[in-house]
């Protein structure tokens, strides 16, 4: 049997994030009648949880000092002791002090070839980065992505990198969203950026889930406060992303999408966005863990598994779909839901300092495949897993499929996966989000203990397309 995710109300779970009602921002203490998080997603398959330096310059001699005499270079053969090599041939003779024979090298030359070997260095680095994001953006491409659409070059400099300038620089590229929700129009906010200079906008699927299933309007606002009409080409609610057309957005600046995989915990990182309705808002703090196995949504249906970048930048309902930014100006996450602790259903209580956001890697993959077929697909091995399991021994297998890719992998009913690849899992939902931060296509090596020996399974995973409405 299946075992359907439920949220554990007796510890802290992350929550998404939700839309609230802009107009209205609900005094303290009082929940937002028009919360659009409880909104129920898509229908999807319930017959199981798919698991888815230079050398210093030469120091003349004093006057009256004398100048060793050069070193004769090692001779040919042996030279470990015990061993008899050829005669060392002479010394050559001194050299005087005063000698007209001895150059010295320019001051100003040594400074010189210094310099332009720091400055090869720090091309060469440059040039890494940008070859690695020009490789990336370049097997999106027949996925849905034009890269000469996208921007992913750092539009701030290490002596920039400050949240002022951060903020000013990624604030035209954010905007607010407002949808309609249960036949509301404006009931439902939150945020999203420009993402390439084709008129699209990210954002979170379940800040337009419900406008999108009963065609109800959707508004983008910019940081000037024009309103644009936006149509859905295509939604994730199993990565929770969204993909907007906005053809009036072409005039805005995209945001430079950066990598997930160049993050370092401790980082500094800034949150931009619409919390509670309030437009422009912008939030700082540091890159606080990451590969943070999330699960989030109230439902089966609208449940998401995120591989999150945990951070303490003030997160709150309304800054879903907004950018979560480095402070080189790089978006390096779409932030989506918080953990609370007693805030009540749809995490009313608001940021308590831990949030999570979509790997940008991720978003990529998922926008491009949105572009291209309006559908976004995700890897599953045809089993389902114990998402309830609190003993941490690593992931359940309930059911294995017939003739699914985990049974022609070897795996079996009741063996417990505690790595996949090279990632340790310790639960369900951490063997899920580290399955879907593969693609379809990949073997995958899965280490499972089997009555108590240890096993070793090569899966590959299998494509499964989401249909929404």
């Amino acid at each position: 049997m299946t075992q359907e995710p439920q949220d554990d109300q007796s510890r802290p779970i992350s929550r998404w994030a939700p839309p609230t009602n802009v107009p209205n921002v609900p005094p303290a203490g009082q929940s937002s009648p028009d919360n659009a998080e409880n909104a129920v997603d898509d229908e999807r398959d319930t017959a199981e949880v798919p698991l888815p330096a230079m050398p210093a310059p030469p120091v003349a001699p004093g006057p009256g000092a004398v100048t060793p005499p050069p070193q004769s270079p090692p001779p040919p053969g042996p030279s470990l002791p015990g061993f008899d090599g050829p005669p060392v041939p002479p010394p050559a003779p001194a050299f005087r002090p005063d000698s007209t024979q001895r150059r010295r090298v320019p001051g100003p030359i040594w400074a010189l070839a210094a310099a332009v070997a720091f400055l090869l260095g720090v091309l060469g680095g440059y040039a890494g980065g940008v070859l690695e994001d020009q490789d990336d953006m370049s097997s999106l491409a027949g996925g849905g992505l034009d890269p000469g659409s996208i921007e992913t070059d750092a539009p701030l400099t290490g002596d920039d990198a400050n949240i002022v300038k951060v903020a000013a620089t990624l604030l035209p590229s954010t905007v607010q969203i407002f949808a309609e929700y249960q036949g509301v129009e404006d009931a439902a906010t939150g945020s999203g950026f420009v993402f390439d200079r084709n008129g699209h906008v990210v954002t979170n699927n379940h800040v337009v889930a419900d406008a999108a299933k009963a065609k109800g309007s959707i508004e983008v606002v910019d940081h000037k406060g024009r309103r644009y009409k936006a149509d859905v080409v295509g939604r994730s609610a199993v990565y929770d992303l969204a993909v907007l057309d906005v053809p009036e957005v072409k005039e805005l600046e995209p945001a430079s999408l950066g990598s997930t995989s160049r993050l370092r915990i401790g980082e500094g990182v800034v949150a931009i966005g619409s919390p509670l309705g309030l437009s422009s808002t912008v939030t700082s703090g540091i890159v606080s863990a990451l590969q943070r196995p999330v699960s989030t949504g109230q439902t089966e249906d609208d449940t998401s598994y995120i591989n999150a970048v945990q951070t303490d930048a003030a997160i709150n309902p309304g800054n879903s779909g907004g950018p979560l930014v480095n402070l080189v100006g790089q978006v390096i996450g779409v932030n989506s839901a918080i953990a609370t602790a007693g805030g009540g259903e749809g995490g009313e209580g608001g940021s308590i300092g831990v949030g999570f956001a979509i790997p940008i890697d991720q978003v990529k993959v998922t926008a491009a495949q949105i572009l291209k077929t309006g559908k976004a697909t995700y890897p599953i091995v045809g089993a389902s897993v114990d998402v309830q399991a609190v003993d941490h021994d690593g992931a359940l297998i309930s059911v294995v499929e017939a003739g699914s890719p985990a049974a022609a992998g070897g795996l079996k009913d009741g063996d417990r996966v505690t790595k996949v690849g090279d990632v340790t899992v310790t639960d369900g939902i951490g063997m899920i989000v580290a399955i879907r931060a593969h693609q379809p296509g990949e073997t995958i090596e899965f280490t499972v203990m089997r009555n108590g020996a240890r096993h070793e399974l090569k899966i590959k995973l299998e494509a499964q397309t989401e249909n929404l409405a």
